[in-house]
């Protein structure tokens, strides 16, 4: 059995779903997607999970919980409505801890949007396990907005970081890139790397002019249908040599998003991220979105 590329395409009816917990993460996600929701004209829907991460029903009895939920999404609704009036929002408490009810609310969403960390009691590490799981298994794109990365940094050039691997792994990132750029006004730095192995007999400078030709004709294809949708979206290309990890690292320290892609496939379970995203999800300084490429099953 082979697999066939599938693009997600970006639904720009259904709302951004945003988790909330009351952590200082979750709120810089949520005035991130406040102003997102804005510039998309979507509405907000907001989802707190009742349960703790380990499936414990939070301490107190059943009445208490629920009303601590409803005053932490009262309070969530009232700073979204002071950062913009104008945009729509709903909110839900699901019962169930809070991989399952982002997971589940990422069936009829735009985009999730969540805080890097939550209330986990490891503060040293960068990315939460609630934040991981979902960008590994989510349906839709994941937004993970990192505390006080909400607007763009000061100086810094309105562009949005692509990281592209080839046409066929990277379309739907290509394309969500390419909307939110078109919605913001911004162009998009494209990047993709190429790497030369180390033990090889072809080695030298005809066989790196080769793979970075190579990687050239992959970006242009990568970018090819969305540069046709988008005419005005700006586009820079940068095709480098070396670590796509370290390259998209330093990149984001000059940016607002980084945009990447991520395998797919239909059935399997688990989380589904390669180093790449792994790395990008845990070390980049600026917000990340990861938008997942389905492969379906193809019969020989």
């Amino acid at each position: 059995m082979r697999f066939r590329r599938c693009t997600a395409v970006v639904n720009v009816w259904l709302p951004l779903v945003v988790g909330v917990d009351g952590s200082p993460s979750s709120l810089s996600a949520l005035d991130w997607a406040v102003d997102e929701a804005a510039r998309l004209s979507l509405p907000l829907h907001l989802v707190h999970a009742s349960m703790g991460p380990e499936d414990d029903v939070v301490l107190g009895t059943p009445e208490a919980a629920r009303g601590k939920a409803d005053a932490l999404l009262a309070s969530a609704v009232e700073s979204a409505h002071l950062r913009n009036p104008d945009v729509k929002v709903t909110v839900e408490v699901v019962d169930a801890a809070p991989v399952r009810a982002l997971l589940e609310g990422s069936h009829n969403a735009s985009a999730l949007v969540v805080g890097a960390r939550g209330h986990g009691g490891l503060e040293a590490l960068l990315l939460g396990s609630v934040s991981l799981a979902v960008a590994g298994r989510a349906l839709c794109p994941v937004v993970v907005v990192r505390d006080g990365t909400s607007a763009p940094p000061e100086g810094v050039p309105h562009r949005i970081l692509l990281g592209v691997e080839d046409a066929a792994s990277s379309s739907a990132a290509v394309e969500f890139a390419f909307q939110m750029a078109e919605v913001r006004g911004q162009g998009v730095d494209a990047v993709t790397a190429w790497c030369c192995p180390a033990l090889t007999s072809a080695a030298g400078p005809g066989r790196d002019a080769q793979l970075a030709r190579h990687a050239e004709t992959q970006l242009d294809e990568a970018l090819h249908r969305s540069e046709s949708k988008h005419p005005m979206v700006d586009v820079r290309r940068t095709v480098a040599r070396g670590s796509a990890r370290d390259i998209l690292l330093r990149s984001s320290a000059t940016t607002d998003l980084l945009v990447v892609g991520a395998r797919r496939r239909r059935g399997r379970v688990g989380i589904l991220l390669g180093k790449v995203n792994h790395a990008v999800l845990h070390y980049a300084t600026c917000t990340v979105a990861l938008v997942p490429q389905w492969e379906t099953p193809e019969k020989l």
